[in-house]
């Protein structure tokens, strides 16, 4: 017997081409978003009772011992509920992911700008708000560590010192031809999501806890919670819909403020509502972390590398919260694309009395691959050659394909190919020739322009986070209802599992009920993050749609007399043999022969064996490249940067959902940029956040994008591993694409002084770039190009 035909393509079932996935399909809430109908946690109806709590913190102590804390005039306040401090936290006051160094409320002893000492429950929001103004707060200061020199000259760490090593790199140094050395400092950034942190807890039966959170980790709110009130994990429920963004700051510093709304609702037996005012947020949570690099890099002649020395010197921050996982994955990538035949790389995690910097997408590797970039510039700049030359020649390639902790490059073909096809739609050869012709006639503008690549590794290297879970139901209407354990931040995850659920059971996405993500449904989940969402939860999705069709499959096949073999579902019909069906019909069949339509599926990452002790193993289960053309314009007068036109070629693998993917490789990209160009974070000398606002911190606008952005996917062969429908994580890797910009602000002052390498920091502000212009034309113009110290 002949498979039936499909109705809409004419061919058989089996053979059917996808109808949702890999289709550019429109975010899921996407409509919502735009006419404000998305609901967020401050969207939650407010039940009957409700009351609202604010943060107090000591706004005159950057660090010291709590003398004496007078909260008499707040309690005075009318409306005011309870103010509650350590001594009300009935479990553990501890908000950490995992080392118990982060209290919910300072007991004792204030160690940052900010930090939270007490918070105030009130009938309203802003009878909450203002009598935290009024708390007394006095302090014995402490001389505070604030920038990662203090720290190295005070010897503080929150984590031990870690390096990975190849070969011998000192025996190497020796044996260049030249080596280059330098100190670069590459700054923060703030998370900046529309939506702050917010939470709303509800009591329950029990001392049960039902908590609403803005976070990227319901597991690890749910284990918070119930940590600091003192109860198993399985009375705590967390819920979230969506997030208004997220970052990577809501993976962990979600906590708190979930924990703090938690102790606020056990302790009055009402419902509690926390959501942080814009400045609270900037000041009270954390940053990417910021780096001092200390390079030196030995080279022959033509350029290519023989021996790499890097140290990274991190401001971590206060408490360790996810230094470990972020400075790892800056060693991971602090080859970039190129390979160092011996290298030493080493990163001290250093303690500083500043709120504990954070996950911030790329999670660390873009600060390592923007310190491999600068090597390629420097050796570029010191041998007269064009650094895409230089980038090319120390490629990975079929000999040269281990990275610095022993991990195979198995792709490097592709990341060939795709910078080669950039080369050439770009046109990088003719402007570059453009951009010489225009510095040699402009005094005063200076054009740059760069090519950079990315090879971003995808996985968690905590083996232990790299698995999701997912729940179908089908229910005898034919619909079909999905929950998961990933989140929604914008980043259309939601949609593209639903797609692929959707072509599991040959339905359109108007069968498909997306539900919020509870850990109730889903237990024990990881974080949204590690650009692994997709791959983790649309595969366990798939393992449960799966297992539910195999069952409906088997009872068809004996129902109707037919083959398994000769039973599909697609174009929202189930064809069995010569007869077609609703789904709707085969669900309610199946149901009334008690066959079960829902399943828990479950997807664990193969192949993940580093071992971080020993440095040895596979931490990723595959990279993305991709790749980036940029030509800029600066003022050498004022400092001021115009990026001109950008070129990007991403590989996504065989894309899900190509529009999501442009959108992702677009927004990745503008938030790299300003975290290259625009986003400075500044403390004061005592150590108080000053960029706090809207007003004091610019992310890019509108007016800051390229007016010339060409942005394109790569048509490859797809994943050669075996993730989803062969796609490849696509949410952090075009984060890094934006070294582009940064690099071509620095070939355009290095245009001021042929062969002088710029002293150009990140971000480059127009300080920054101003700054670089002086030491340049202060400087002694090297002669034939000989190597000079950065």
């Amino acid at each position: 017997m002949t498979a039936p035909l499909d109705p809409r393509k004419g061919q058989p079932a089996a053979a059917a081409t996808l109808a949702q996935v890999r289709k550019p399909l429109a975010h899921d809430s996407a409509q919502k978003h735009v006419t404000g109908t998305a609901a967020y946690v401050d969207d939650v109806v407010e039940p009957v009772g409700m009351l609202h709590v604010a943060p107090g913190w000591a706004r005159n102590a950057v660090r010291g011992k709590i003398l004496n804390l007078d909260l008499d005039k707040a309690r005075a306040v009318d409306g005011v509920v309870a103010v509650l401090t350590a001594a009300d936290v009935p479990g553990i006051n501890d908000c950490s992911p995992a080392l118990g160094d982060d209290p919910v409320f300072a007991d004792g002893e204030i160690q940052f700008f900010g930090q939270v000492v007490f918070a105030v429950v009130a009938e309203t929001r802003d009878a909450a708000r203002r009598a935290a103004r009024l708390a007394a707060v006095e302090i014995e200061p402490i001389t505070a560590i604030i920038s990662p020199e203090d720290a190295v000259a005070a010897d503080t760490t929150v984590l031990p010192d870690y390096q990975f090593r190849r070969g011998s790199p000192e025996t190497g140094m020796t044996a260049a031809d030249h080596i280059l050395s330098g100190v670069m400092h590459i700054g923060g950034q703030e998370h900046f999501y529309l939506e702050g942190q917010a939470a709303f807890a509800v009591p329950q039966e029990d001392g049960g806890m039902f908590v609403h959170s803005s976070t990227q980790h319901p597991t690890e709110v749910q284990h918070t919670v119930a940590k600091v009130l003192g109860v198993p994990d399985a009375l705590v429920t967390t819920e979230v819909r969506r997030m208004g963004g997220g970052f990577g700051g809501k993976e962990s510093q979600a906590n708190q403020w979930a924990a703090i709304a938690a102790i606020a609702a056990a302790h009055t037996g009402r419902p509690c509502k926390l959501r942080l005012d814009r400045d609270d947020d900037m000041i009270m949570t954390g940053k990417r972390h910021d780096f001092r690099v200390e390079w030196q890099v030995g080279h022959d002649g033509e350029g290519r590398i023989r021996a790499v020395e890097l140290d990274f010197l991190a401001r971590c921050g206060y408490s360790a919260d996810l230094s470990l996982g972020v400075n790892d994955r800056t060693m991971f990538h602090a080859d970039s694309s190129y390979f160092y035949p011996d290298a030493a790389i080493r990163s001290r995690r250093l303690k500083t009395d500043t709120v504990s910097n954070t996950a911030f997408r790329g999670f660390g590797g873009p600060q390592g691959m923007l310190a491999a970039e600068r090597l390629i510039d420097a050796i570029a700049i010191s041998t007269g050659k064009d650094p895409l030359e230089v980038r090319k020649i120390n490629f990975y390639d079929a000999e040269r394909n281990f990275t610095p902790y022993g991990m195979p490059v198995e792709e490097h073909h592709v990341l060939h190919d795709l910078i080669a096809q950039l080369e050439k739609s770009s046109g990088y050869w003719d402007r570059r020739e453009r951009v010489r012709a225009f510095n040699a006639a402009s005094p005063v503008l200076k054009k740059g322009l760069a090519l950079t690549p990315v090879k971003f590794g995808i996985s968690f290297t905590l083996k232990h986070l790299n698995q999701a879970g997912a729940l179908v139901h089908l229910y005898t209407d034919g619909s079909i209802q999905l929950n998961h354990g990933g989140t929604e931040m914008g980043q259309g995850l939601y949609q593209k599992v639903a797609q692929v659920v959707a072509d599991e059971f040959g339905v359109g996405l108007d069968r498909i009920r997306i539900t919020a993500t509870n850990t109730s449904k889903v237990p024990n989940t990881g974080p949204t993050a590690a650009s692994s969402g997709t791959d983790l939860n649309a595969m366990a999705a798939k393992r449960a749609a799966e297992a539910i069709k195999a069952r409906l499959i088997g009872f068809l096949s004996t129902e109707h007399q037919v083959p398994e073999d000769q039973i599909h579902f697609a174009s929202n019909k189930v064809f069995a043999g010569e007869k077609v069906l609703t789904l709707a019909e085969v669900a309610k069949a199946a149901h009334m022969a008690r066959i079960q339509m829902s399943h828990a599926g479950f997807y664990a990452t193969p192949g993940i064996t580093w071992e971080r002790e020993s440095a040895t193993g596979r931490p990723f289960l595959y990279f993305a490249y991709g790749g980036a053309c940029a030509e800029v314009t600066i003022d050498t007068m004022t400092g001021e940067m115009t990026v001109d036109r950008v070129d990007i070629l991403h590989d996504v693998g065989h894309s899900i959902n190509p529009a999501i993917d442009i959108g992702q490789i677009e927004g990745g990209f503008v938030q790299g940029m300003g975290w290259l160009t625009t986003e400075e974070l500044w403390w004061d000398d005592a150590g108080r956040l000053r960029t706090h606002a809207p007003s004091t911190y610019k992310i890019p606008t509108a007016s800051d994008i390229p007016p010339d952005f060409r942005v394109a996917l790569y048509e490859g062969n797809g994943n050669p591993q075996d993730t989803i429908y062969r796609s490849k994580a696509v949410g952090e890797p075009p984060v890094m694409l934006a070294n582009a910009v940064f690099c071509a602000i620095n070939d355009a002052v290095a245009s001021l002084k042929p062969g002088m390498i710029p002293e150009l920091n990140a971000p480059a502000t127009p300080e920054a770039i101003m700054k670089a212009v002086r030491g340049m034309r202060r400087a002694k113009a090297p002669q034939s190009h000989e190597p000079v110290q950065a």
